[in-house]
């Protein structure tokens, strides 16, 4: 099969002939109709995860089962399926409980094995993991929710619990940034943008923010929040991942607020900078959110094949393996305004 592979950390990736992939036991292999290019693939080529080299990244999938393993009781060859980027083992307390999202074993396509920029890929446990795609949702709206649109799902809606009418103020107008701004106007909520990319700020307009705050022309990101939400927003979310939009969501929120990081941090020597004072001073709740289970799966699938959420609507560009080979690199300084989408069987 065909698949990006890069042999070592930042090294150029490149489209290469490499074996199609044998499904693990309780596992299946997919061939994959669509895969999602986020920041988080970024993070693995630029060695911010622990990777087997040579490596195929890619976790945002979805695509048609071409093959079983033993044990598989749910699927069949030929069903039309998507997964969370976290694949729980389908053993532990936390995956019985519907929270696989944490599961200690669990196992991430394109970090943990080969991904999906290839046009096959493994994955495990697929009883607990797999996720239908209803005949309404095509295979692009599918694949971005696998990481950025599940993920933004949860943290309002799921962790933050955002309300009618509350504040919602989001750092990035990534994938996950509008993402996150299309769910929290859904869910009620009165939503900031803020960006560095007048592009992604007018897309974010589109999508229902009430204001959007362009970073290069504000030059203190809290103070402006704290006009126009009356005091600081009730709920945040750094959907970006760097101290600078971390301790600038943190600083826009209003007492008793919550903070949602999203976006990873890449790792960095000594204390970390997080304003931890104002955290503790003012009694904010600080929240992780990394992805969504497979049983949460069917609430967000309803609400698109209902056309209440349209995550096809953040798709900027869809491009073939080579285009994403070049692009892997550079992708955390691309001026984007939505979610690029790779198409294996393109060129």
């Amino acid at each position: 099969m065909r698949a990006v592979v890069f042999d070592a950390i930042e090294g150029q990736p490149e489209v290469r002939e490499v074996p199609e992939p044998s499904a693990p036991p309780g596992g299946v292999v997919v061939r994959v109709m669509a895969t999602g290019m986020c920041r988080s693939d970024w993070h693995a080529w630029a060695g911010h995860d622990e990777i087997t080299l040579p490596h195929v990244p890619g976790h945002e999938l979805a695509g048609v089962v071409a093959s079983l393993g033993a044990g598989v009781e749910r699927w069949a060859v030929g069903d039309r399926v998507t997964v969370p980027f976290v694949c729980g083992c389908g053993r532990c307390d936390w995956c019985r409980t519907g929270q696989a999202q944490v599961c200690p074993e669990q196992q991430q396509p394109g970090f943990t094995h080969w991904g999906s920029f290839a046009e096959y890929v493994p994955l495990h446990a697929a009883d607990t993991n797999l996720v239908a795609i209803p005949d309404p949702v095509g295979f692009e709206a599918a694949a971005g929710l696998g990481c950025r649109f599940a993920t933004a799902y949860r943290a309002l809606a799921g962790r933050a619990k955002v309300t009618e009418g509350e504040w919602v103020t989001v750092i990035g107008a990534g994938g996950v940034g509008l993402s996150a701004v299309m769910i929290a106007r859904a869910l009620g909520g009165r939503v900031i943008a803020v960006d560095r990319n007048p592009a992604a700020l007018a897309v974010a307009a589109t999508l229902g923010a009430e204001h959007t705050l362009l970073t290069t022309a504000v030059p203190d990101v809290p103070a402006a929040v704290a006009d126009l939400a009356g005091g600081g927003s009730h709920v945040t979310v750094d959907a970006v991942g760097s101290a600078q939009t971390c301790a600038d969501a943190i600083l826009s929120l209003r007492r008793r607020g919550r903070h949602v990081q999203v976006g990873l941090l890449p790792p960095v020597d000594g204390h970390p900078r997080v304003p931890m004072a104002r955290v503790i001073g003012w009694e904010i709740d600080v929240l992780g959110s990394h992805g969504m289970a497979a049983v949460d799966y069917p609430e967000v699938m309803a609400l698109i094949a209902a056309g209440r959420l349209e995550p096809q609507r953040l798709i900027e560009r869809t491009i073939g393996l080579s285009a994403a080979a070049e692009l892997l690199p550079v992708f955390d300084r691309a001026t984007v305004a939505g979610m690029t989408m790779i198409d294996p069987r393109l060129a």
